[in-house]
């Protein structure tokens, strides 16, 4: 992977605390706000887009959920859904008021778990340019079926009892009773689809973030089947790019185009391979579709008097 260009590291506050980020200082006004799925942090979710957003001139701010990465908050390694589309709220405060971004030129870029945060998040923001939603997660319903029939009967057993005893756990206060990400069928693991052991290949090929730590809080498996993004698309008014992996097992490429047609302004891409295609073979031609979009959308429309939002508190850190 080629040296990434200059960024500066900085947080802005969420909720109660911080969000860690790396802003890219851009040259045409746009900004992409970018964040990856469940315990992915920014680095191996956004780097590689990233620098390529960069380079064709955009800003990009790319951020740490809280309770994950460098962001705050405690207990770590948990997901809250409620509480990720908040910290994507105050990443769109925080980009609003960056030097050399256009508050009308924002832009959002989710994967995964993120991207189906993305439906709610840019439905309730309409100001927002452009949304990229990349092997989004909109239909937990649709989906838990097909997860359950990737793990052995008694993988799940050990599972769906990790996931309660943590969230009974959680009323007591008690630390997080955590388990990986993914794992082989069999496993007890967040997921264990046929392709939920490619994220290391797809997002850390050379073993440069040792620091990544790939557990999440069992509850989560109790909750992943209720979640439903992709029923707010009717109200994004924003133009959506959905990225779908034609043999995505993870997230199934259908619950996806069918809310992306619900959308009033919508493209679907699809792409060939799996639910990392775009970090791996498809990369080119994931990147390049997404940067036309970019290019295509972040345009500066005339400026209403008095709309400009004002610049959040943010703090900067050294670059590392």
């Amino acid at each position: 992977m080629p040296a990434l260009r200059e960024r500066k590291k900085l947080r802005f506050t969420s909720g109660d605390t911080t969000c860690a980020a790396w802003h890219y200082p851009g040259t045409n006004g746009g900004c992409v706000i970018m964040a990856g799925g469940t315990a992915v942090t920014k680095e191996p979710a956004s780097d590689r887009f990233a620098q390529r957003f960069n380079d064709a001139g955009f800003a990009v701010l790319a951020f740490d959920h809280r309770r994950f990465g460098e962001s705050g908050g405690v207990p770590r390694q948990v997901v809250r859904f409620d509480e990720q589309r908040a910290d994507w709220q105050a990443a769109i405060d925080c980009a609003a008021g960056l030097p050399d971004v256009d508050p009308d030129k924002i832009s959002l870029w989710g994967f995964s778990l993120a991207a189906g945060h993305i439906f709610q998040v840019a439905a309730d923001n309409p100001r927002l340019a452009s949304a990229i939603a990349q092997s989004p997660l909109v239909d937990g319903p649709a989906l838990a079926p097909h997860a359950l029939r990737s793990m052995t009967p008694l993988a799940f057993l050990r599972l769906f009892g990790r996931g309660v005893a943590d969230a009974l756990g959680s009323l007591l206060g008690r630390p997080p009773l955590l388990v990986p990400t993914a794992g082989v069928r069999g496993a007890v693991a967040s997921l264990t689809t046929p392709d939920a052991m490619d994220g290391d290949l797809a997002l850390d090929p050379d073993h440069r973030y040792p620091d990544w730590e790939q557990t999440v809080a069992a509850r989560i498996a109790l909750q992943i089947g209720g979640y439903r993004p992709g029923r707010h698309a009717p109200r994004i008014r924003c133009p959506l790019l959905v990225v779908v992996c034609d043999q995505d097992r993870s997230a199934l490429p259908g619950p996806a185009i069918r809310a992306a047609r619900n959308a009033p302004d919508s493209e679907v891409l699809h792409l060939p391979g799996r639910h990392y295609a775009p970090f791996l073979d498809a990369h080119e031609q994931a990147v390049e579709a997404e940067i036309a979009f970019l290019q295509k959308h972040l345009r500066t429309p005339p400026q209403l008097p008095g709309t400009r939002l004002e610049p959040p508190r943010t703090t900067h850190e050294p670059a590392s």
